[in-house]
C-alpha cells in the first residue's frame, strides 16, 4: 500500500536504510498528520527516486522511518533553468512553487535595472519549491539560486543553453513556437533558459544586449501584456509544450 503523505528528506534511502527526523519532521508526521508506528510515508530525497518508508519509532520531538521499497525512480527534468525578477513576496513565491511543479531544473533569481525588489530569502524559496515537489509528486527538486545581477549573469553566459527571452515589446508579435520552428535547422531540446522580466519591463541598454545575444530567441506570450507571475508559468507551458517533457 503507498502512502498518502510524501516527505522530502536530505538523507540517502535504500532498502533496509533508516532514516533520522528533526523535530519539525516529527511534529508534521505525528502532531499534524497523526500518523503512528507501522504507517507509511513517501520520501524523497532529490537523488534516489522515491521510497515506501514505515515509521519504525515515533515521538513528539524525533523519530525514524525505514524504507521498504523504491516506489518511483528518480525523475529529472529537462535542462531548463527559469530566470525572473524577484517582484511582491507572494508572488515571488507563487513563480518558484510553479517553477518546481512545471520541471524547471534550476530556479535563478536576477536583479534587473527596473527590479523593485531588490532582496529575496533564499532559503525560504527553496523551500517552497521543496513543497512543491512534495505536493506535485515530483522526485527531484530544483535548486534556487542566490540573487544576482542579470548582466553578471550575462557574462558568463554558457554558449552552449539557449535562451528564451520572453520581451513585452514584442506583444503579438514573434511567438515562441514560430521562432523555434523558423531556424534553420530548427532548435532542438536541449539546454535552454526562460528569462522573465520585472513589472516595469526592461530596459533599452538590457533589451539591446539581449537582442545581440546569438542564443538568444526574442519571443511574445501572445496578444496581452501578462504579469510577471503569470508569464512565468505562460513561457515555461509554452517552452515544456514545444521542446519539453510534456
Amino acid at each position: 500500500m503507498n502512502a498518502k503523505v510524501r516527505l522530502y528528506v536530505d538523507h540517502p534511502l535504500g532498502a533496509g536504510q533508516t532514516v533520522p527526523l528533526d523535530r519539525d519532521q516529527a511534529h508534521y508526521l505525528f502532531g499534524v498528520m497523526r500518523l503512528a508506528v507501522g504507517a507509511r510515508v513517501a520520501l524523497f530525497n532529490g537523488r534516489d527516486g522515491e521510497w515506501q518508508a514505515e515509521v519504525a519509532e515515533a515521538s513528539k520531538r524525533c523519530g525514524v522511518l525505514a524504507c521498504v521499497e523504491q516506489s518511483k525512480p528518480l525523475q529529472l527534468p529537462p535542462d531548463l533553468w527559469l530566470i525572473f525578477a524577484p517582484i511582491k513576496k507572494a508572488r515571488t513565491d507563487f513563480i518558484v512553487e510553479k517553477a518546481a511543479e512545471m520541471g524547471a531544473a534550476r530556479i535563478l533569481p536576477v536583479a534587473t535595472d527596473f527590479t523593485n525588489s531588490e532582496r529575496i530569502r533564499q532559503d525560504r524559496l527553496q523551500a517552497h519549491a521543496v513543497e512543491a515537489a512534495e505536493q506535485c509528486g515530483g522526485t527531484y527538486v530544483p535548486e534556487v539560486a542566490e540573487l544576482q545581477k542579470l548582466s553578471a549573469l550575462l557574462d558568463h553566459w554558457p554558449e552552449n543553453r539557449q535562451l528564451m527571452f520572453c520581451d513585452e515589446a514584442e506583444v503579438g508579435q514573434r511567438l515562441f513556437l514560430d521562432a523555434v520552428q523558423s531556424e534553420d535547422p530548427p532548435t532542438a531540446s536541449g539546454p535552454w533558459a526562460i528569462l522573465i522580466g520585472p513589472e516595469g519591463g526592461f530596459s533599452d541598454a538590457e533589451r539591446k544586449r539581449l537582442q545581440a545575444m546569438q542564443q538568444a530567441h526574442v519571443v511574445s506570450l501572445g496578444p496581452r501584456i501578462l504579469r510577471a507571475d503569470t508569464a512565468a508559468v505562460a513561457a515555461m507551458t509554452l517552452w515544456q509544450r514545444a521542446l519539453g517533457d510534456w
